[in-house]
């Protein structure tokens, strides 16, 4: 439940919500949450009927409650379980103009032995290249969905935009954001911390802001599985993600107030 005080953290929280950008000062940080799979694309398989499409969408609901309390113009890429393309979720962020992108998952394993003994948490932003071969795996996973052929991704679009992303603030921005949620998603859960990891994720590779994909635990796990169903639990994930992106933009907004209305208007879009 919501802590008695929550109220004043949220008009306190809203001096935070300031676009990334400097070109749109007057209006409210504009964030779009991704809960990912829905429809008939369930995601992995928890225990009993749990899917992750269900889990992320419970999340991501509860993540935009706080968001929205604190002063953040939110929107979901979708609100039921419907199913939405990784092209459509790019598209309908870019269009909204968001200054942050956050896509929630719920990773699992493919064996018995590997299902019982591996949990915890990852936190990834976009990279050509992945942090290993265990990063590599859950971009693939994810990526199953995408309109390319993992045989036909080094010569698509998203290979395109990958080669320039060391050139791009959105790219760094994207990193940031990721180390202001991923530590304290692990102090609020306790859950094994298996760090902040870099793929080649398609529904990142578009999106034209700082975007994270947060891996919110192995829905696979029989203990982590049944945590990420209970609602206390979710708002505890929710509550951090959020904390962690009012970090993340008191941050920015101090950086692009140092560089001044100059240097910070040529980097907006």
């Amino acid at each position: 439940m919501p802590s008695p005080h929550r109220p004043l953290l949220a008009v306190l929280s809203l001096l935070c919500l300031v676009p990334v950008t400097a070109g749109a000062a007057e209006r409210p940080a504009r964030i779009v949450l991704d809960p990912g799979h829905g429809g008939s694309q369930e995601g992995a398989k928890g225990p009993g009927s749990l899917r992750e499409k269900e889990v992320a969408l419970q999340i991501a609901l509860r993540l935009r409650a706080r968001l929205e309390a604190a002063g953040g113009e939110v929107y979901l890429t979708r609100e039921r379980d419907a199913q939405m393309s990784l092209t459509e979720r790019v598209e309908l962020t870019n269009d909204h103009g968001a200054d942050l992108f956050i896509s929630i998952h719920a990773n699992s394993m493919p064996t018995r032995k590997m299902r019982a003994r591996t949990e915890g948490i990852e936190t990834y932003f976009l990279s050509a290249n992945a942090s290993g071969d265990a990063a590599r795996a859950v971009a693939d996973r994810e990526n199953a969905e995408a309109p390319v052929s993992r045989a036909a991704r080094g010569d698509s679009t998203l290979a395109f935009i990958l080669q320039d992303l060391v050139r791009t603030e959105a790219h760094t921005d994207s990193s940031r954001l990721a180390y202001s949620i991923h530590p304290r998603l692990i102090r609020a859960t306790r859950a094994a911390d298996r760090g902040v990891q870099q793929a080649p994720f398609f529904v990142l590779s578009g999106v034209e802001c700082p975007a994270v994909l947060v891996e919110v635990g192995y829905i696979s796990h029989p203990q982590e599985g049944a945590k990420l169903g209970r609602p206390e639990y979710q708002e505890k994930l929710a509550e951090a993600i959020s904390d962690g992106v009012l970090a993340f933009l008191k941050e920015t907004r101090r950086r692009d107030a140092a560089r001044g209305p100059e240097v910070a208007g040529s980097v907006s879009r």
